[in-house]
């Protein structure tokens, strides 16, 4: 991953890092180690910042030389929140990773002022339903979408899908379970739409497999109660490892699916900007 200089340097923010034209620098609110491979953490958000749900950001530090070390991060909060939530992976020996990690309430983070990405509605033709197929750490796009009441404007059912290796990596399930339909303000938009599929690889669970051999062999679709993938009516996104997003993908082309984008709007969409760091 290729450093970021920073552009026109400003006075110096929290912790010695300084703003700029390419970052805010956000104060850390609140961190969640859920396995120790996995956390969460929230950072405040600037009143400028403006993002569609799915949409990612450039996330960092500085390095000891004043230079930012960033990578793209799903937006895991919803476009209306107040705070930016991301959900990440630790790297031992990433270079990023490896240090936020360590993060602590308080802390400083840079944030990118140019919020992009493939994994937003407009980039979608109108479909009866819609299904957000994640693998790991590839959750936090639909972490955003679920909480964001257009996606329930435009879709009679929403289905979201967690691929991980161990049940202790089926993160935000209780969201998902439980929070969710009973939230105060949510709760009513999203009613009966909302369907969440957690399947673990490595271990016993209730839902074995791979997301795709559970799509080619129709169990997905058995659980669920619905109909196998059709063009016609069901809306696909798709974002986790390079190697599951290459087969996802072949999955939906062979059934005559078309990829989207925000200038030609199709039946499915994938974000290609992840990597491991």
């Amino acid at each position: 991953m290729n450093d970021v200089t920073l552009a026109q340097p400003a006075p110096a923010a929290a912790g010695g890092l300084k703003a700029s034209g390419a970052f805010f620098v956000e104060t850390v609110t609140w961190v969640h180690h859920w396995t120790p491979t996995l956390f969460s953490f929230r950072t405040t958000r600037d009143p400028g910042f403006r993002f569609q749900s799915g949409q990612f950001v450039m996330v960092g530090l500085a390095k000891e030389d004043g230079k930012p070390l960033v990578r793209a991060y799903s937006i895991a909060s919803p476009a209306w929140h107040e705070e930016l939530e991301f959900y990440s992976i630790k790297v031992p020996d990433g270079p990023l990773t490896s240090r936020l990690q360590h993060l602590k309430v308080g802390d400083p983070v840079l944030i990118g002022r140019k919020p992009t990405g493939t994994l937003v509605l407009d980039g979608l033709k109108p479909g009866k339903r819609l299904y957000m197929l994640g693998t790991g750490t590839g959750l936090a796009p639909w972490l955003s979408l679920a909480r964001d009441p257009d996606v329930y404007e435009r879709f009679e059912q929403v289905i979201v899908t967690h691929t991980v290796r161990e049940v202790a990596d089926l993160n935000y399930r209780e969201l998902f379970e439980d929070e969710l339909p009973k939230d105060e303000i949510l709760g009513e938009i999203i009613g009966d739409k909302l369907r969440y599929y957690p399947t673990v690889t490595r271990e016993p669970f209730r839902t074995q497999g791979r997301i795709t051999d559970l799509i080619a062999s129709g169990q997905l679709f058995a659980d669920l109660g619905n109909p196998p993938f059709d063009p016609a009516q069901d809306r696909v996104m798709l974002c986790g490892g390079p190697s599951v997003l290459a087969d996802l993908k072949q999955q939906l082309l062979d059934l005559g699916y078309v990829e989207g984008s925000i200038a030609a709007p199709g039946d499915f969409v994938l974000e290609r900007a992840f990597v491991e760091t």
